[in-house]
Formats: structure tokens, sequence, C-alpha cells
């Protein structure tokens, strides 16, 4: 049983993930040597191989604005949250279920991973906040997300149906629902949900 970690008395910062390889790695990549995983690809380019998606991520990780930020509870990664322009996405530009609302290029929340010690303690929402700041810092207009619906207060969703994020939590950041789409995760349908910057 992983140990939990409580995060109410800690620091907790967000940062580009810009120059941190290592700490994508350790929240995001595959930790088993020749296993599998997305590597937060999945959006940007799934066509690429095991071994490639590392070396994509290492890349983008040395140039800004980087794929998106992590958080960090007393100096250790703890989360992160892709966020980059939507026509970094290749997946989102060729989207037959979630539709463009307008032709501004809208920088796009579509990932999230909180590492198992640190979950259930709100840490989502603090990866959106520092993600929507990290796209105003560069210039972005409007951020979006395409999370799930969530029907009551209580409503548990599974963690793997969970990493687009929920209405709720979008909600809770200021973000309005802009359009309906046909995608769906775990069984529930999903929103554009935006901020204007």
């Amino acid at each position: 049983m992983v140990k939990r970690i409580d995060i109410t008395a800690a620091r907790v910062e967000v940062r580009s993930a810009v120059g941190a390889f290592d700490d994508f790695a350790l929240v995001v990549g595959v930790q088993k040597p020749g296993a599998g995983g997305c590597w937060c690809m999945s959006y940007r380019d799934a066509r690429l191989s095991n071994a490639e998606r590392p070396l994509f991520m290492r890349d983008e990780c040395s140039h800004e604005p980087g794929p998106g930020v992590l958080a960090y509870v007393d100096g250790e990664p703890a989360g992160w949250c892709s966020i980059a322009p939507r026509s970094s996405y290749r997946r989102l530009m060729h989207s037959r279920t979630i539709p463009f609302l307008d032709e501004r290029d809208a920088w796009s929340a579509v990932c999230f991973v909180v590492r198992s010690p640190f979950r259930g303690q709100g840490l989502m929402r603090v990866l959106l906040d520092g993600a929507v700041e990290h796209a105003r810092i560069h210039g972005a207009q409007v951020v979006e997300g395409y999370p799930v619906e969530t029907d009551a207060a209580s409503a548990k969703i599974d963690t793997i149906s969970g990493y687009v994020g929920t209405t709720r939590l979008f909600e809770s950041a200021g973000f309005e629902r802009a359009g309906e789409t046909t995608a769906h995760a775990g069984g529930r349908q999903r929103w554009i949900m935006r901020k204007e910057l």
C-alpha cells in the first residue's frame, strides 16, 4: 500500500516543465525498463513508438513554452498537467469528437497525472491554476479543457477516465461550459470548458 503524503502543511508550487524532463519522467514516464506507456503523447502524436516518446518529450522540455507544468510538494515532483496550444496536439487538430469553437488557437489542458502518494488532496486544482497562469504568461487568449461530466458532488471518477479532469474541477477554476462534444471517457460525456484570459 502506498503511504499518503499530507500536503496541507507543505509548500506546494507549480512550475513549467522546461528544463525539468527528469521530474516529468518521474511523474509521467514508464518506470519499468522496456514497458510501454503514453508519456503524455496520446494527444500529441500517438504514432510514435514507445522508444521515441520519451525522446520527443525530452525535446519538448528543452525549450519554451514547454509541454506543460509540474506540481512540487516540498520540492518533490508530485503532479503534471499537459497545457499547450491546441495546434500542437495532432489528435485535437484532427478530432471528430471535440470541435473547434472559433479560429483562436486556444491553449488546451488535456491531461492530469498526480502521483499516488499525493492524490485526493486537491492537487489537480493547483495544477489547473498553474497551467492557466503558464498559458497566460505565454500569450494565451483562452484556455480550454475537455473534462468528463460529473453528476454529483460525491461522484467518483476512476483514475483511467479521470486524467482529463471533471467539469466540477474546471468550474471551480472559473471555466465555463462552452460547447458539447461527442467524446466520452469512462462512459461519461466530455465538455469543452473555456476560460477567457
